[in-house]
């Protein structure tokens, strides 16, 4: 991995992560790193994060299949990642 790869994987404030929620739902969000993105498993929709920065408009959203919230669930299982709030 370069240096240019490292900076696109900034991480979001942990602090920032203890109060968002889903626009759309108000629940909590699931933050998968390797992903870069917050995925909400009741609406199956994600958003994706740039650059450490969350995009929280619904219209930013995407709507995922049934397979990939299952593989997604899978990453948030095995690494033990806790929701948002």
């Amino acid at each position: 991995m370069n240096n240019n790869d490292k900076d696109s994987l900034l991480n979001i404030d942990p602090a920032l992560l203890t109060i968002l929620a889903c626009p759309e739902d108000k629940g909590p969000l699931w933050f998968v790193e390797s992903e870069n993105l917050l995925f909400n498993p009741r609406l199956q929709r994600s958003y994706p994060v740039i650059d450490g920065i969350p995009v929280m408009l619904i219209q930013e959203s995407s709507a995922i299949t049934d397979s990939e919230a299952q593989r997604l669930q899978g990453i948030i299982s095995s690494q033990g990642l806790n929701p948002t709030f």
